[in-house]
């Protein structure tokens, strides 16, 4: 009787919270003989409540004692070994129910399949349950719900299937286990499936069910089916709102997270943790800084500042809204920083351009023995690229490799983009080659690397290689493609990037949007880049400022100043780089008045200062107006040390109006700035040779001579039947040499029949007139010109690039061949571009 009592005493007490487990055990080592459901009761109470050893330990007393399990000791021992994974001790316990010819017990049976899945032994765990001779719904349950825990999502989904196939009906534990797998397979479809057989079975009302199905609308991004369901919850708990809070926050839309946070306060419900940490990510959304300091001081109050988990939300939201000194602060003030906060600060300077705080970060965090892992690898390589520090590149390349991280795909990624931003372009390809699974962020880190290498042949042709493996393209690759095609000025292969855009459903995403206004402004389709730019849904200030720019680069100076109020109209506030555009377009189009409305007003109107670039388009634009006086005063009057495209400019602006003084001036200037650039000895040389001054020509010459400048050799490119054909001067590599050399001399007849004289005296080569006439047609631009003459339909546009600005004779003799041939010709060059039609430019002879 009293071992009885005992035995109860013993049930009740193990059962209660986790403080009792020393009591439990007291009254087992008091009872002179405690019997079998003592045992099982102390050992059920230690696995309940997570003393997994202890409850192992307890068995192992009770065994040597010589006790013999029954079928519900084994299920908390069993339940003790998946806790701690110990397969081997499962196993031999697995040996002695068999022993004990308990395996076909249904409780015994549901536990070896527990113990076998959180082991990894899938198989086994299967068979196991295949034995079990009457399987009930909890036989079911125990199974998928280790698959569910094991992200064996799939699977889970079709064991649930053949169990509803079987006859055997599903409970409200079967319907969230399903629930969960839905989630994580991110499958609304087979969720409203599960949510129908929630309210079918009737368990629509238990509020885990409803919290569940919260979670999972949210986040699969069903948002509004997440608040329909979370308004039928009579009391919302706070797991309630966490989960709809969370999914708001997950999906980028922070404004409802904020929105239900409120509504949360306003209901009664205590914030906790997690949901601070969901209205921190909220408030680094959205640039709320004030609302984020507020959470601060709640997070305080609930005294959890020291919880890791909380000072990284803090150190995101901070950083996130631009705080980095309070960022620094929470950083600072951690008692232990952890991996995670090491590299939540990390991320926090790379995030905000403090790139060089950033890598320095990174050996003191070495110092601190944390450790690394291959999201500091992939944070730090992001930093390493945007400084171009090639010699870091291959040290933390080294690094990856001797710890092991080199294989792994986030770390391969970033060190293909970081080679390639750091110019290193064979080591880039080597690992993007080396690489045994190449996914979408690879080919789209290669892609960039060749586009922004000026190699946009090989990244179209990696493309194609990309979607022959199978591999889907999204906003991101499509966009590099464009940028490669644009600085090709390919544009037949854009239009086709263009189909792939529209195929896959981009024309919503605002980067592949703004690249294809970009790309075909670069092509010299301005109307294409217009409509491009129209079926943008949401246009921001990139999208505009690559329209104003576009309209710019075209000479279309009065279109791209509408443009640009008709964005302030929209209430769209421009950057530095919208002006810049803007002073571009005034400049094409010799618009002197509104160039300086804008310029001095720049401050007062959009609160930001003028930069070099604002000065440089405002001299250029002055010097080229003939306004030297005026241009060189506000050289001398700025801010700042003028750069070299300042002084560009109005060495420029000293070529067209052949101011010798104003040019030499600049030319000093250059030369001490830009030593290495082969352009300011001759356009300085052309001033000379503008003025008669041949002897200063020569004096050039031989200085370039001296000290080795070899003058940057003129290259164009033309885009026939999607492949893009190179041309420099003098050129006869070209398979259809002769044919091209034909056409320019058929040109050349009809020219001078047509009035045009060759301006030879632009020439500097010391030969005869003959043969300077003979260079000036056979540079770069007229060879691809006569090509596109010869290879591309009558009537068609002839689109060319070239590297370098067009010189005079070309752009006096394409205004004739487009009269002669009745063809537009639409030259790119490095300043702008020109469209040459019917016998005029529409740069108007001012570029």
């Amino acid at each position: 009787m009293a071992e009885a009592f005992v035995s109860a005493v013993v049930g009740v007490v193990a059962s209660v919270a986790v403080e009792k487990i020393n009591q439990t055990r007291k009254l087992v080592d008091e009872s002179p003989e405690p019997d079998l459901v003592s045992w099982s009761a102390l050992i059920s109470g230690y696995a309940q409540n997570g003393f997994a050893r202890d409850a192992i330990w307890a068995f192992h007393e009770m065994h040597l004692l010589g006790l013999k399990c029954n079928e519900f000791t084994f299920p908390s021992v069993l339940k003790a070994c998946a806790f701690t994974k110990d397969l081997e001790l499962g196993r031999q316990v697995h040996g002695i129910v068999v022993v004990n010819g308990f395996e076909s017990d249904e409780y015994v049976g549901n536990s070896l399949v527990v113990l076998y899945s959180k082991c990894g032994k899938y198989g086994d765990s299967r068979r196991l349950f295949e034995d079990i001779p009457e399987r009930s719904v909890v036989s079911w349950n125990a199974l998928f719900c280790c698959y569910v825990q094991s992200d064996y999502f799939g699977e889970a989904v079709e064991l649930f299937r053949e169990m509803v196939l079987s006859g055997i009906r599903p409970n409200e534990f079967s319907l969230s286990s399903m629930i969960n797998a839905c989630t994580g397979l991110e499958d609304s479809g087979e969720g409203r499936k599960i949510h129908g057989f929630l309210i079918k079975l009737g368990y629509d009302s238990d509020p885990f069910s409803k919290n569940a199905l919260v979670d999972m609308y949210a986040k699969i991004g069903n948002l509004e089916d997440a608040v329909v369901v979370f308004e039928e919850i009579r009391e919302p708990d706070i797991v309630s709102w966490n989960a709809l809070i969370a999914g708001c926050v997950l999906h980028d839309k922070h404004d409802s997270a904020l929105e239900f946070f409120g509504q949360m306060r306003l209901s009664g419900t205590h914030s906790n943790m997690f949901t601070l940490s969901s209205a921190l990510k909220a408030c680094a959304g959205i640039g709320l800084k004030e609302l984020g300091r507020q959470l601060h001081c709640n997070l305080i109050k609930l005294n959890v500042g020291s919880d890791p988990f909380v000072h990284v939300g803090l150190i995101d939201m901070y950083s996130k809204s631009g705080l980095m000194n309070d960022a620094r602060m929470v950083f600072n003030l951690m008692p232990d920083k952890d991996l995670i906060a090491w590299n939540a600060f990390i991320s926090a300077h790379s995030q905000n351009g403090e790139d060089m705080e950033a890598l320095l970060l990174f050996p003191l965090m070495h110092e601190a023995g944390v450790g690394f892992n291959q999201t500091t690898l992939s944070t730090v390589l992001k930093s390493v690229a945007s400084l171009q520090v090639n010699y870091v590149c291959k040290q933390i390349h080294a690094l990856s490799a001797k710890s092991g991280f080199e294989s792994d795909r986030y770390v391969v990624n970033s060190l293909i983009d970081a080679y390639g931003k750091c110019a290193l372009l064979e080591d880039a390809t080597r690992i993007f080659r080396e690489c045994l699974i190449v996914d979408l962020v690879g080919f789209t880190s290669m892609i960039t690397a060749y586009s922004q290498s000026g190699q946009g042949e090989e990244a179209l042709k990696l493309y194609v290689e990309m979607l022959d493996r199978g591999i889907e393209p999204d906003p991101y690759v499509c966009s590099s493609l464009l940028n490669a095609c644009a600085n090709l000025s390919a544009y037949e292969q854009g239009k086709q990037v263009h189909v792939h855009v529209l195929k896959h459903g981009f024309m919503y995403d605002n980067f592949a949007g703004n690249s294809l206004v970009n790309m075909y402004a670069k092509c010299g389709s301005i109307d294409d880049a217009g409509r491009a730019f129209s079926s943008i849904p949401e246009r921001g200030i990139v999208s505009w400022s690559a329209m104003i720019g576009g309209l710019a680069q075209h000479g279309h100076g009065k279109e791209a100043l509408r443009v640009f109020n008709q964005m302030l109209k929209y209430g769209v506030s421009p950057n530095q780089i919208t002006l810049v555009s803007v002073l571009c377009a005034c400049n094409h189009a010799g618009l002197v008045t509104e160039a300086q409305k804008y310029f001095r007003s720049m401050k007062e109107l959009f609160g930001f200062e003028r930069m070099q670039e604002h000065y440089a388009c405002m001299i250029d634009l002055l010097g080229r107006a003939g306004r030297l006086d005026e241009a060189m005063e506000l050289v001398n009057t700025m801010p700042f040390q003028a750069d070299g495209s300042v002084w560009g400019a109005l060495l420029g602006a000293a070529r067209i109006h052949k101011n010798v003084e104003i040019g030499q001036r600049a030319a000093e200037m250059l030369l001490i700035l830009e030593p290495e650039k082969s352009g300011t000895h001759v356009l300085l040389a052309n001033i000379y040779a503008s003025v008669g001054m041949w002897n200063n020509v020569a004096k050039m010459r031989r200085l370039m001579k001296d000290c080795n400048v070899k003058k940057e050799p003129g290259v164009s490119w033309i885009e026939v039947k999607d492949k893009i054909y190179t041309f420099i001067a003098g050129d006869r590599s070209h398979v259809r040499s002769e044919e091209i050399y034909a056409k320019l001399d058929e040109l050349s007849e009809r020219l001078n029949k047509a009035g045009y004289i060759p301006k030879v005296e632009l020439d500097l080569h010391d030969v005869e007139r003959d043969e300077k006439e003979k260079l000036l047609y056979h540079h770069s631009e007229k060879l691809a010109v006569a090509f596109g003459l010869i290879a591309t339909p009558a009537g068609a546009p002839i689109r060319v690039k070239k590297n370098l600005r067009v010189c005079m004779d070309c752009h006096t003799a394409f205004k004739f061949i487009s009269k002669i041939v009745s063809r537009e010709i639409i030259l790119r060059d490095i300043n702008r571009y020109h469209h040459f039609k019917d016998g005029s430019c529409s740069c108007g002879d001012y570029w």
